[in-house]
């Protein structure tokens, strides 16, 4: 993992985040990608060849492990740390584009002009893509989750299993390693991204609050006067 390229998305993506994004990008930089990176890895890196069957016969091992893992929890995991984190790259490329365009404009118009107040303020076209990008996290990370529960029937790890897959001979018992630990990190690793399913709607429901109430304090300051149309005032005049 390129921690150097994973420090400046963060960090670019903190800049622009809501206190809701700043205590996501803590819980999945902390509890996901830490314990992934120093401790996930390393206990899901004898799954296969400890998965222990009582038959000799040749294949039948790794065809039973194919069936009960067809994907490891730690790859499932790296992917969706991939997609969960892909999004944010929305709001960088967004104020990215807005400062080129704020560069450009001065260098036409001079540098005491302004075409943004401030290109990283969510408003306008990066209020939008903000929260596209919230949405788009969410809907990854509730698909992992399922997709984690349906092809394993259930987070929790049993310790048997058994097969009767050619070239078994018959219903052979097979035997998971550390069934007990890898159900700890499991729990975890899918209660952190609860967690991160709960800031993001948070989030979202922040921002949408908080659009509504500037656009109500905008329009209670900008409601124009009223003005009395000159031939009204001379009917007026003449009626009474």
């Amino acid at each position: 993992m390129d921690w150097k390229f994973l420090q400046g998305l963060l960090s670019g993506v903190n800049k622009y985040s809501t206190v809701f994004g700043r205590i996501w990008l803590s819980v999945v930089f902390v509890f996901r990608v830490l314990v992934f990176v120093v401790a996930a890895e390393r206990v899901w890196s004898d799954d296969q060849g400890h998965f222990d069957c009582n038959t000799r016969q040749p294949g039948c091992a790794n065809i039973c492990y194919d069936y009960f893992f067809p994907i490891s929890h730690i790859r499932l995991w790296a992917l969706q740390l991939i997609f969960v984190t892909c999004p944010s790259l929305m709001v960088v490329l967004h104020v990215a584009y807005r400062e080129e365009r704020e560069r450009k404009y001065r260098a036409k118009h001079g540098q005491d002009t302004r075409l943004y107040d401030n290109p990283g303020q969510k408003h306008g076209g990066l209020w939008w893509t903000y929260l596209s990008s919230l949405f788009i996290k969410t809907t990854f990370e509730i698909t992992f989750l399922y997709l984690l529960h349906y092809v394993y029937h259930s987070f929790k790890l049993p310790r048997k299993v058994q097969c009767d897959i050619k070239p078994c001979p018959n219903l052979v018992d097979c035997y998971i390693s550390r069934p007990t630990e890898k159900t700890v990190f499991t729990y975890f690793m899918v209660g952190a991204s609860v967690m991160c399913v709960v800031l993001n709607i948070c989030e979202i429901f922040y921002l949408i609050a908080f659009r509504m109430v500037t656009l109500k304090h905008r329009g209670s300051v900008q409601t124009p006067s009223r003005r009395v149309h000159p031939n009204l005032d001379c009917k007026s005049s003449f009626a009474s």
